[in-house]
Formats: structure tokens, C-alpha cells, sequence
């Protein structure tokens, strides 16, 4: 349960966290020596200078108990000659009330040590004078006054130790956490580039920083040259399958173009024209998953005017697209409007390939923004959702067969947009119209 609760206020970042691995032993330390420090020198040297002073002062009481009280003012002043203090005796002289400052821990022990030695005192001031010790008792005689310099009571300014200690604890504590600080800068730019490159941003990255930190950024910079190498790999594999293939379909559109128009074989050449239109157009979809690794560049748009830019776009199509809601204040975000514009494309012809209508939706929050696109389909069951992100997966059999057949590439396209932009690709079930939900989640 300690634990829980610890973890629960620890800090986040290992910034925060080295500096509390730092500051805790050294607080734990000046606490443990001031501690003993006080208990073993500034208590006992206190003690004993203290046995000095209640032995002085002794000498005070009895010249006034035993010497001729004609002479005890001459006995009193010989006495503050040979000792140093100062005193009076006087029936009117003001009583001294107990003062001291919250620092001075050694005052504690000289009020308690006097109080002990002396039944008749009334007050120990500490404050008015830093310097020295005042105190007062009554007598016989009358109120005896006494003030003693503070070096012989105590040792001389047991506060500054304290404040030096502290002072210095503050100023090392100062300089190590600078010092930290420019060894964690190179893992937080390491941190920065892996982020820049997962959303698809290659960031100059430099190595620096301790051999470890070295070791970890080497092996990023040659991952994310592998990853480049294998991406561009894929690229122009499928795009030279996708050109090559290209030629062929069009000689072959071609020669049906210019077959004489026979009425037994009409049926079959439309066939024909219809499976080489479905090959290309297939050929296109390769294209477009080609083509969303060459994303374009980030810039500052509109959310609401994205969506109704995909909206439109639907609408020329010749679909049931309607934008319904925006929820939360405008924004401006950070994004790529022609990747974003292509998933939101993806995401209704989908909509409209297996249902009838279509609605997109946008939710602004405080750390991302969320493009929902529903339609009236039949869905996707949850164990299939995943599968159904992705490449090259079909569903169709969970369909509606009858709207036409792809390759399986539109929903990992988007999947692959949205995480380039920081974010994900949800599926779920729409409340309002019944098939499927997906909402593209853009980091803000």
C-alpha cells in the first residue's frame, strides 16, 4: 500500500526523478549530522561551560548571603571585574522574561541548566542582545541581574552552522542538477528524433552524451537507416509491379476498344472491360500505399475544414456523406492536409462500399483530435478489428460482397497516416447508424 501510494506522487520524467535520487541522501545526511553534531559538541560544550557559569554566579548569591550588606555592593562589582560579567542589585530593577530565537538550540539547553541550578530565577533573555546571556533572580538582598557574554555559555554562533551547511547543501545540489541536466539533454534529443521518426520526420540527430547513451543512439540511427532502406525497398518494389503492370492492362483495354462489335461476344467484352477497370483500379490502391510513406509537409489547418473538404469530396462521388457534429473549440493542428485528407477518403469510400450513408464527426480534447466516420453497414466484429488494420487483409466474406472487392490496403493506409501523425485508428460500433465506427486520432 506505501508503495502504491509513493509511485502514486513519484515523478514522471527521469529528470525529476534523478534529482529526487539526488536530493533525498543529501537532505538525509545534513539532517543525521546536524543532528548528531548538536547532540555531541553543541550540548555537551554547552553543558560545560555552563558548569563554569552556575559556579560564577554561585559566588554571587553567596557574597550576598554572607558578606556585610554595606559591603556586598563593592563584593559584586570586584566579582564583574575578575569574571567579566555585569550585574546589578536593585529592589526596582525590571524582572527579565524568558526570549529567545526559534534557531538558537543551544538556548534551550542554557534556560533549562539555569532553571535546574537557580530556584529563585525568573527569566533567561536571549534575544535582546545576541551577544549575551541575561537572567535574573530574586535575593535577600533584592532582584540580582545578571548578564554574561555568550561565549562563555556556549559555543559562538551555533545558527551559522546550520545555515552553512544548508547554504552549501543548496549550492552542491544547484550544481548537480546542471550537471545532470546536460547528461540527460542527449538522451531527451534521442528521445525527440525516435518520436520525430515514428511520425514520420527524420530529425538530424547528433551523437553526444555518456558511452551508454552513445551505445543506445548509435543503434537508433542504425535502425532508423535500416527502416528508410526497407521502406524505400517496398516502394519501389510496388511501384515498378504497379507500372509494369500497366502496360499490359492497356494494350489489353486497347485491343477490346477495337474488337468488331459482335453481338454474341458483347456481353463477354464488357466483362472483360469491367475485370481489366477492377485491375487498375486495384493498381491504383497499390499506388496509394506506395505513396503514404512520401507524405507531404506539416502544416497548421483546420480540423473542421478537413472534414468538410473529405465531406465534399464524398458528396462528387456520388454518396450519403453528411457532416453532423463538431464538438470543442476550433483549433489550429499541426498536420499533413494531404495524408490527413487521404485517410479521411479511405475511411468513406469504405463507409460507402458497405453501407448506404455515411456521417464524419470531429471531437476536439485537449491532447488530441478525433475524425469519426459511421456508416450504416454490417460492421466488423471485435475479434476481426484488428486483422481488418492490417495490409492486405479482406473481410469481405463479413461484408457486403455486392459493393465490390479491393485488396484489403484502405484501412492500412490510414492506420499508417495516423500513426505518422502521432495517433491511432479505433474501430467500434456506431450508436447512431448501427455498422461501423472509426474514428482516426490525431495527436495534438
Amino acid at each position: 500500500m506505501f508503495f502504491k501510494w509513493l509511485k502514486t506522487y513519484m515523478p514522471r520524467g527521469l529528470y525529476g526523478r534523478a534529482i529526487l535520487i539526488l536530493l533525498v541522501p543529501i537532505v538525509v545526511l545534513q539532517v543525521v549530522v546536524l543532528t548528531a553534531f548538536s547532540q555531541r559538541y553543541f550540548s555537551d560544550v554547552t553543558d560545560q561551560l555552563m558548569r563554569g557559569v552556575r559556579a560564577e554566579v554561585s559566588l554571587y548569591l553567596d557574597a550576598i548571603d554572607h558578606a556585610p550588606q554595606a559591603q556586598v555592593p563593592m563584593v559584586i562589582d570586584a566579582l564583574d571585574v575578575r569574571l567579566g560579567f555585569q550585574s546589578t542589585l536593585d529592589q526596582g530593577q525590571a524582572q527579565v522574561k524568558n526570549r529567545r530565537a526559534w534557531y538558537d538550540f543551544s538556548g534551550v539547553l542554557i534556560t533549562r541548566i539555569l532553571s535546574d541550578a537557580f530556584e529563585g530565577l525568573e527569566g533567561v533573555d536571549l534575544l535582546t542582545d545576541m551577544r549575551a546571556v541575561s537572567f535574573s533572580m530574586q535575593t535577600d538582598a533584592g532582584r540580582l541581574s545578571v548578564t554574561v557574554p555568550r561565549t562563555r555559555t556556549s559555543a559562538s554562533n551555533p545558527h551559522q552552522l546550520i545555515l552553512m551547511t544548508l547554504v552549501t547543501g543548496v549550492f552542491m545540489a544547484f550544481i548537480a542538477a546542471i550537471f545532470l541536466r546536460n547528461q540527460l539533454r542527449p538522451i531527451r534529443r534521442l528521445a525527440r528524433a525516435a518520436e520525430a521518426f515514428g511520425r514520420g520526420r527524420n530529425e538530424p540527430y547528433k551523437l553526444a552524451g555518456a558511452s551508454e547513451v552513445r551505445a543506445a543512439g548509435a543503434a537508433f540511427v542504425n535502425m532508423r537507416a535500416r527502416i528508410e532502406r526497407h521502406i524505400e525497398q517496398r516502394t519501389l518494389i510496388l511501384s515498378g509491379v504497379s507500372h509494369d503492370l500497366r502496360t499490359p492492362l492497356t494494350r489489353m483495354k486497347l485491343s477490346l476498344s477495337m474488337m468488331d462489335a459482335d453481338p454474341a461476344l458483347a456481353d463477354d467484352i464488357k466483362d472483360l472491360q469491367n475485370d481489366l477497370s477492377e485491375m487498375e483500379r486495384l493498381l491504383d490502391e497499390f499506388l496509394a500505399f506506395t505513396r503514404a510513406d512520401a507524405l507531404d509537409e506539416l502544416q497548421k489547418v483546420d480540423p473542421v475544414d478537413v472534414a468538410h473538404s473529405a465531406v465534399e469530396r464524398g458528396l462528387r462521388a456520388g454518396g450519403d456523406v453528411t457532416f453532423c457534429a463538431f464538438d470543442g473549440p476550433r483549433i489550429s493542428l499541426s498536420a499533413r492536409p494531404d495524408a490527413l485528407g487521404r485517410a479521411l477518403d479511405n475511411l468513406i469510400s469504405n463507409a460507402l462500399r458497405y453501407g448506404m450513408a455515411a456521417r464524419v464527426s470531429v471531437h476536439v480534447y485537449e491532447r488530441s483530435v478525433v475524425f469519426c466516420v459511421e456508416d450504416d453497414g454490417p460492421g466488423i466484429a471485435p475479434e476481426d478489428r484488428e486483422k481488418a488494420l492490417q495490409p492486405f487483409e479482406r473481410l469481405d466474406v463479413a461484408r457486403n460482397q455486392n459493393r465490390g472487392s479491393g485488396v484489403g490496403l484502405g484501412l492500412a493506409i490510414t492506420t499508417d497516416i495516423a500513426r505518422k501523425h502521432g495517433g491511432s485508428l479505433r474501430l467500434g460500433v456506431s450508436e447512431a447508424l448501427g455498422g461501423l465506427k472509426c474514428e482516426l486520432i490525431i495527436a495534438r
